[in-house]
């Protein structure tokens, strides 16, 4: 049967905390799979945010959602062009604290005619991981899809691995989810806000 992708998992961890009519967010565009993942989950009476810094990115984006817009399916959408890290200068104030679920796939725009030499770096996805983790709610989850095997990428890989592995458990917990025979495959990194203490009765 074969384990989940990391893609696979992503999505699964992002659904299990995701429902309609939540507000969501997608880091990095790049061909629209996630956002059209996202809108589903979210449906017509939610919010999506997505973020990318490639024009061709959010047009392939829109492209992909076209057809949920056809069936009167497509959530509330709002693309930016522009850098994730400013995320939370886009994202409405009274959603603070309240998104559900943050995704990030990094790297650089897949297919043959764009520039691969455009890509995700350390110095803006690191505050883009900051900025998730405040916006999500207790409970919300952060996943990021990371390409080691292209230039630049083992050292953005590194450098959100480590984020994890600093991230204070007071604030909330996170996974690796990796082929350990495969060291420059793509793997994914999860982080889930803490859960609000329940008070006693």
């Amino acid at each position: 049967m074969g384990f989940l992708s990391v893609l696979g998992m992503a999505q699964r961890l992002v659904a299990e905390r995701v429902s309609p009519g939540d507000a969501v967010v997608d880091a990095t565009c790049g061909g629209g799979v996630d956002t059209r993942f996202l809108a589903g989950l979210v449906g017509p009476h939610g919010i999506v945010y997505g973020f990318d810094v490639q024009p061709e990115a959010l047009a392939r984006t829109r492209g992909r959602l076209s057809p949920l817009a056809a069936e009167g399916r497509l959530p509330g959408l709002r693309l930016v062009l522009g850098s994730h890290s400013l995320m939370a200068e886009h994202v409405d104030r009274a959603l603070h604290g309240r998104i559900s679920a943050v995704m990030f796939n990094l790297g650089f725009l897949p297919g043959g005619e764009t520039d691969k030499t455009v890509i995700s770096r350390p110095e803006t996805t690191l505050p883009a991981l900051d900025a998730s983790l405040a916006l999500l709610r207790p409970g919300g989850v952060l996943t990021a899809v990371l390409y080691p095997g292209h230039p630049g990428g083992r050292q953005e890989a590194e450098a959100v691995e480590a984020w994890a592995g600093a991230l204070p458990q007071s604030l909330g917990q996170a996974m690796l989810y990796r082929m350990a025979q495969k060291p420059d495959a793509p793997y994914l990194v999860a982080a889930e806000k803490k859960a609000a203490p329940v008070p006693a009765e």
